[in-house]
């Protein structure tokens, strides 16, 4: 979830996201690191997007914050539109990150998900702007996997786990580090149909407002 701003005389559409996290693995500098993981994937690409036709250059300011004496009811109470909460934790059931559906503003994040040049930040924040996983998990042929790919994806042989494995099976699917955000993905935001108010701001994605309890095994 987010605020955007359009900037006119800059010609600028400015994502603004701020990136709140709890939980017993969380800290400051991992928040700070998250952050700019998810900004400098999105802003790779240096997207454009067409606003009542007038071509405008996105960019993401996302920033990131530890919280320690977070609680609940400042999850449920929250109105402001650029504020998203995550808990991070060593464990996760299931083994995975995730976000409380596509639009929303909260999730959990396995700690191990977000190290090393991962791209799991951004592409959780692909959901909470609305963009859902492509339909077609088949795409080789057609190159680099965009960021909203899910594990599983049956890739280009250079784009796996393995090159030398097999598609389909066991390291022969999609490793995520691959992943980039694409035009196709700025595109699928539809930014077009934002509804800015007189001051040039409007809000992308929901408010799911759910605080997390720390899952255990």
């Amino acid at each position: 979830m987010g605020e955007a701003e359009l900037q006119p005389h800059n010609n600028l559409l400015i994502i603004h996201a701020t990136l709140i996290f709890y939980g017993d693995a969380a800290n400051d500098a991992l928040a700070l690191q998250v952050a700019k993981d998810v900004e400098d994937h999105w802003n790779e690409i240096d997207g454009k997007s067409r606003i009542q036709s007038k071509w405008y250059q996105v960019r993401f300011n996302i920033r990131g914050i530890y919280n320690k004496d977070l609680i609940d009811i400042d999850v449920y109470e929250n109105t402001d539109p650029r504020n998203n909460y995550f808990r991070i934790e060593e464990y996760a059931a299931g083994n995975i990150s995730f976000v409380d559906g596509i639009n929303s503003n909260t999730g959990y994040f396995k700690l191990e998900n977000l190290l090393n040049n991962s791209t799991t930040a951004a592409h959780e924040f692909g959901h909470t702007i609305g963009l859902e996983h492509p339909h077609i998990l088949d795409i080789r042929g057609k190159g680099t996997p965009g960021i909203m790919y899910p594990r599983g994806t049956l890739v280009d042989p250079h784009f796996q786990y393995y090159p030398e494995v097999p598609a389909g099976e066991k390291g022969g699917t999609m490793n995520p580090f691959h992943r980039k955000v694409l035009q196709a993905d700025i595109d699928e935001l539809c930014l077009h149909r934002l509804g800015f108010d007189k001051n040039g701001f409007a809000m992308i994605g929901d408010f799911s407002s759910v605080w997390h309890e720390k899952q255990v095994p």
